[in-house]
């Protein structure tokens, strides 16, 4: 949940995560720490109103009930308007890329001893928005191609954030979800403790997409979904001296589905339902050594087994009799794997260090995430029929990730602070999503390829003097991906540059206080909106730049604050995602138009 504003510090681990964070985590991680009861006792409370009908509001309360109990709780509302118009929904009641949501989260903290402590949370958040701003591209097809039905950019809405939709059951997309979570620390002795994490969550959203954006429903995709996901995590952890540990065992499982309904790709209306379960289990441990007062070392190992049963149905128009359901089938497989990490740390001084790591990540293999290439041969006018070829079949092989990784962090100087690092990560077996209208109808395949990626990833931040200072970020990534049958794929949405710079000037003022301004710059470099073959015409994704303002005054004992804002103040309009499937291209559009407005905070 990403509104909560109890935020202690988001952490960001580069490369694979795979001995400590586990499935999944070929990447890296985020690891987003909520502050823990006690620790920040008091209120504050936050107002936002801006352009786009913006209204936000928020607050955060944190009190000891007695020496051993503290609760915190947060919670608000956000809301904000939409950037187009559904022109053939006169009575939608909402704008496209319109956002509402509220949300909480309740914590309670029980220390009975310096030993033993619990933690006990839960949270919850309900949004409702308008259908997220999209468009075609249909004259402008491969080879002249003309979309299938014979429609042009003509039938569409003249301002690409406006849609021509008739469908109402796409106007509004909806998501809910809840959690809970029981986190227990019992220290042994001084240099033995054990830690036991426990979680459910459950969410559940309704949405959709009509592909053309006409008035009629060709290519319209209602669809529903939950999931459910519960994992309990046991820990035993040692620091003795020049060495510690951290080890342990987790299971998690998951259930999910979703459901379209009607579906268009039988001749419909009709149903198309998937479902899948998965099952986790590990085990994992993580040694450091201190080899010196400068060098420390550390090693790390994991074993995942995976577990995934997975089932598809396709229902026909139940007014057709024998014919329900065309296809219903279930699939189940399994993977293991090990995964480790070995890396080293040097301190040159007080201030500095550097260090050198080699990280394994795994990740379990796929489903395809849509198979309606299950349609390929089969005949809708004989009830029955199931030739057809089977391409429900779950990726046989691993997807890992091996990274190698030296860096420097620290502050060479009193007024400069620095981290850059240069990695090489070599994928085997990942999966790229391929979308395709070959074999008889819209189907999501998984392209497996081998991929290598180099690149600089900077962060520092400049402070030249006490009331100045710069903060500057620089990512480059050179990404080699091999052919596939003599074509060579692009990586999808990976920008060989990103950038950013953020000067900040502070003032003090007579009277106590402080105004402070910052402007942020982002750039993001251009990139492909899918691995397809063709020669980025149709799926390259222009490069966007991003401005960001923000002038405030904090009150001289930071009880208030007060902020203007200015959000993307140059209004720039930009691609998120392109994706051809061969009859169009569907391009999904930015939803954070220009918005200026004023923010107001209070603690007591």
């Amino acid at each position: 949940n990403w509104n909560l504003s109890n935020l202690d510090r988001v952490e960001v681990l580069r490369g694979p995560q795979g001995t400590l964070y586990g499935r999944n985590s070929i990447g890296g991680a985020i690891n987003i720490i909520t502050k823990t009861p006690g620790t920040d006792e008091g209120a504050k409370i936050s107002v936002e109103i801006g352009s786009r009908g913006r209204l936000n509001g928020d607050f955060y309360g944190d009190m000891a009930l007695s020496d051993d109990l503290a609760v915190s709780v947060t919670g608000g509302y956000k809301h904000r308007d939409g950037i187009g118009d559904f022109l053939n929904l006169p009575n939608a009641g909402i704008e496209v890329g319109e956002m509402t949501e509220v949300y909480a989260r309740l914590a309670m903290r029980y220390a009975p001893s310096d030993d033993f402590s619990l933690v006990v949370t839960a949270d919850a958040n309900d949004g409702e928005g308008g259908l997220r701003p999209y468009t075609t591209l249909i004259d402008e097809l491969p080879n002249g191609a003309v979309y299938g039905a014979g429609y042009r950019n003509s039938d569409l809405a003249a301002d690409p954030y406006d849609t021509n939709t008739g469908q109402a059951s796409q106007s509004i997309v909806n998501n809910e979800a809840w959690g809970v979570s029981i986190t227990a620390d019992y220290a042994f002795s001084d240099t033995l403790a054990t830690k036991v994490i426990a979680s459910h969550r459950s969410s559940d959203y309704k949405s959709g997409l009509d592909d053309d954006g006409f008035i009629d429903d060709f290519l319209s995709f209602p669809e529903i979904g939950d999931a459910d996901q519960t994992s309990v995590e046991l820990q035993l952890n040692g620091d003795m001296g020049a060495w510690d540990f951290v080890s342990g065992i987790y299971y998690f499982e998951e259930d999910g589905g979703n459901d379209q309904d009607p579906t268009i790709f039988n001749g419909g209306p009709g149903t198309f339902t998937l479902s899948q379960e998965i099952q986790s289990m590990a085990i994992f441990g993580n040694v450091g050594y201190d080899v010196n007062d400068g060098l420390r070392l550390s090693v790390g190992i994991r074993l995942t087994e995976d577990e995934k049963d997975a089932a598809v149905e396709i229902n026909d128009d139940p007014a057709t009799p024998g014919n329900d359901p065309l296809i219903a089938e279930t699939a189940s497989e399994d993977w293991s794997e090990v995964s480790w990490d070995l890396s080293a740390t040097y301190d040159l001084n007080e201030r500095m260090n550097v260090y050198g790591t080699v990280q394994t990540g795994y990740q379990s293999g796929q489903f395809p995430a849509r198979p309606f290439c299950l349609f390929g041969s089969l005949d809708f006018t004989q009830p029955g029929n199931v030739s057809r070829p089977n391409c429900f079949v779950a990726q046989d092989d691993n997807i890992t990730a091996t990274n190698y990784e030296i860096g420097i962090k620290g502050q060479p100087l009193d007024w400069w602070q620095v981290s850059a690092a240069v990695f090489l990560t070599q994928y085997e077996d990942l999966p790229y999503q391929v979308s395709t209208t070959q074999g008889g109808g819209f189907n999501t395949v998984n392209l497996i390829v081998d991929q290598e990626s180099t690149g600089f990833e900077l962060e520092t931040t400049a402070i030249f003097s006490d009331n100045f200072l710069v903060h500057a970020s620089l990512g480059l990534i050179d990404v080699d991906v091999d052919e596939q049958g003599g074509v060579k794929p692009v990586a999808p949405l990976t920008p060989e540059t990103t950038f950013s710079i953020s000067p900040e000037l502070r003032f003090s003022m007579a009277g106590g206080g402080e105004v402070v301004l910052r402007a942020d710059y982002s750039y993001r470099d251009e990139m492909y909106g899918e691995p397809s073959s063709d020669p980025g015409r149709f799926t390259k994704i222009d490069s966007r730049g991003l401005v960001n303002l923000n002038m405030s005054y904090r009150s001289a004992d930071e009880s208030w604050s007060a902020s203007l804002y200015g959000r993307n103040v140059t209004d720039e309009e930009y691609d998120n995602g392109r994706l051809n499937t061969g009859d169009y291209v569907l391009v999904m559009l930015n939803n954070d138009a220009s918005e200026f407005g004023l923010r107001l905070s209070k603690r007591f």
